[in-house]
């Protein structure tokens, strides 16, 4: 339950925003990529050549060790079945034509069935559901929430379940193939025109194996694909192997709505979120939720709360002007703050940047709601930090990691593989080498793999400088899930009340309290790669009145949290090279 702070009238320094009285750590976790301990990494792949990881190989020894990180939930990507190149006829799963799957692996966001997980994924194919369940228990007994994806937007070209419960009938089964729009169909089309494979969506024309890339995949009529493009040749770069669906909104005439009777989309996707809330997962990541009209959230957030209460709705979102709009109406509990803090400190980490970037979220584009923002450096759509596309080196992080973690009272995430600075190096298939890790094809996380450490997940094989980051994650981590002022505190911004002493660089620097009527922090970090500070840190007669101390009768010690070091009874901190600080301020007896 959020509690509203009190307002403080006039000061531009802090908010009277409601936060929330726990905070959610995230570790995200894709699959396929965490238990796989081959090395090979050959481009283009097979699962024989290159290894995949399954559900089983995420064990309590695993699931302790991401605990001890700080973390209270996992999100497991990649969990539901999705189109692949991998052939599992044998087990009566439909064989997949290739020319729409992007990678051999293919992307879990070309969702096959929405009722079945993943057959990579299990070691026993057939008991791939009872492998699924046996996890989300081991995450549950270690203490540990489960978060899974829900992709409502589109699903791949050939999608069909055959795991569907007696009496579902399957998504496009009864729909008028003969109309471009129908508010009862489940999918749009293109009438009288057949779908025409793009260019390019064979990288290894003749040298594939598998299922052949013959340009050849027959689809009449075509449908729209799920980036929203109402053509029959849809391009390399759009998301040609999947469709979208339709809830009920006409685009192709002024986007009308009809949503009454309630479409048929929307049944069929409430349904499906309720037999995942049934199988004990703990939240969603919605992906691409502004892609989906915000009254179908509206109406099935309530919906899946009232099967589970408690359950969460986390939103793909990059639209800030429509936050409000799909936290408020829509009801989700947290959005994505991509366009806001993440851009802002990817631009101050590659030197590119100003510390007003952080102001500008917290003051203006997050003002109310800064506390239901997930917030985060690396995901699996994101270039890795330590990728020569992103910083190239992982001492930005320690800075930018610190303000992503405590500037506000929402969830913080981590992906798999950041901790210990994975590059993301190799072009692996059907991605070039771009910094990312690829969600397209059978790969090994070598950095990952050396935490790993053939299944032990003691970090044997790290070396020292990962060892080091990895304590500085999980230092920051464990300080945010018990510390009561990075929990649940109020803000305050300290740039105003420093910006005119020479000691402090308010380009470089950026710092802040966080504070309830129990704690008091003061964090502050440095951007600059190469200029060390040592600012004694000025906190106004406002700031002291709020926090609910008087600095003209008490005396205070200043203690370093983070690092572990005594400051003693000033503010004054050395801040090297790329550093953050997070100072417990206690008044002397």
């Amino acid at each position: 339950m959020a509690h509203y702070l009190d307002p403080a009238p006039g000061d531009p320094n802090t908010t009277d925003e409601p936060v929330q009285d726990h905070k959610l750590i995230i570790y995200q976790v894709m699959v396929r990529l965490f238990g796989n301990q081959k090395t090979l990494n050959k481009p283009y792949g097979t699962l024989a050549e290159n290894g995949v990881g399954k559900f089983n190989d995420i064990s309590a020894t695993a699931l302790q060790e991401i605990k001890k990180l700080g973390a209270s939930h996992v999100w497991y990507t990649g969990v539901l079945e999705h189109a692949t190149m991998t052939d599992y006829s044998k087990f009566g799963i439909a064989l997949d034509d290739a020319d729409v799957v992007k990678g051999r692996a293919g992307s879990p966001y070309a969702v096959k069935d929405y009722y079945d997980v993943d057959p990579d994924l299990a070691v026993n194919v057939p008991k791939r559901m009872q492998e699924f369940e046996a996890l989300v228990k081991r995450t549950h007994d270690s203490g540990l929430k489960v978060i899974i994806d829900f992709i409502p937007n589109h699903v791949a070209r050939s999608y069909k379940s055959d795991a569907k419960p007696a009496g579902v009938v399957d998504l496009g089964e009864k729909d008028d193939k003969t109309k471009a729009f129908a508010p009862s169909n489940n999918f749009y089309y293109l009438p009288g025109k057949a779908f025409v494979v793009p260019k390019g969506a064979d990288p290894l024309g003749p040298a594939a194996k598998g299922p052949k890339e013959d340009s050849k995949y027959l689809e009449t009529p075509a449908k729209a694909t799920g980036n929203d493009v109402f053509s029959e040749t849809p391009k390399i770069d759009d998301w040609y192997e999947t469709v979208k669906l339709n809830y009920g909104v006409d685009y192709q005439n002024s986007r009308q709505l009809h949503l009454n009777p309630v479409p048929d989309t929307w049944l069929k996707m409430r349904d499906i979120l309720v037999f995942w809330a049934q199988k004990d997962v703990d939240g969603f990541r919605c992906d691409m939720a502004e892609m989906v009209p915000v009254e179908f959230w509206a109406w099935v957030i309530p919906e899946v709360k009232k099967v589970k209460p408690g359950i969460i709705f986390m939103g793909e979102a990059y639209n800030a002007k429509e936050y409000r709009t799909y936290l408020e109406k829509g009801q989700f509990d947290y959005l994505y703050d991509k366009v806001g803090l993440y851009d802002g400190l990817r631009r101050l980490m590659t030197g590119n940047g100003k510390t007003d970037d952080i102001n500008y979220v917290w003051s203006r584009e997050s003002r109310g709601y800064s506390s239901r923002m997930l917030r985060f450096l690396e995901n699996h759509d994101e270039q890795r930090i330590a990728s020569k596309d992103f910083a190239g080196d992982t001492k930005p992080a320690i800075p930018a990691m610190t303000v992503t973690a405590t500037l506000g009272s929402g969830p913080v995430m981590v992906y798999c593989g950041q901790e210990v600075g994975e590059p993301g190096r190799g072009a692996e298939g059907f991605s070039s080498e771009d910094g990312r890790t690829t969600i397209f094809d059978y790969w090994g996380v070598p950095e990952h793999q050396k935490w790993m450490n053939g299944g032990k997940f003691d970090g044997g094989k790290l070396s020292l400088q990962q060892k080091q980051l990895r304590d500085f994650y999980q230092r920051l981590l464990t300080l945010c899930a018990n510390n009561e002022a990075l929990r649940k505190g109020r803000f305050y911004e300290l740039q105003d009340a420093n910006n005119l002493s020479k000691e402090y660089d308010d380009k470089k620097l950026y710092s802040y309290l966080r504070f309830t009527d129990k704690q008091r922090m003061l964090i502050v970090a440095n951007f600059s790669p190469t200029q060390t500070y040592v600012p004694t840190l000025k906190i106004p007669d406002g700031a002291w009145k709020l926090m609910g101390l008087d600095p003209l009768r008490a005396q205070f010690t200043y203690t370093d949290v983070l690092n572990g070091r005594a400051v003693n009874n000033t503010p004054r901190i050395t801040l090297p090279p790329y550093s953050a600080a997070i100072l417990d301020i206690t008044p002397l007896q």
